[in-house]
């Protein structure tokens, strides 16, 4: 079990303290759909994944978000080998 200390850390950090104790399955294939109305590159497309349920992997489909300012960039979530297991690590903005 996590500390609190170590809670907040995670947080800050964007990473889920739940271990997943496989390697995720590959990414599924999604279509994108068009974005909503609106500027141009207002928003951005975050790719499905994988997310452990504590009993298994369950698909998250894809899905737009707005971007928070002119020419934030967004890095993608990414599943993290640890030797203790598989370690998921949010998107966020840069």
């Amino acid at each position: 079990m996590a500390t609190m200390a170590t809670a907040a850390k995670a947080a800050e950090l964007g990473v889920t303290l739940d271990l997943a104790p496989g390697a995720p399955p590959p990414p599924r294939v999604e279509a994108v759909p068009p974005p909503p109305p609106g500027p141009p590159d207002h928003v951005v497309w975050v790719h499905g994944r994988w997310r452990w349920d504590g009993h298994g992997y369950v698909w998250e489909a894809g899905h737009y978000v707005e971007r928070p300012r002119h020419g934030a960039r967004w890095v993608e979530g990414h599943w993290n080998h640890r030797p203790d297991g598989w370690i998921w690590v949010e998107g966020h903005w840069r």
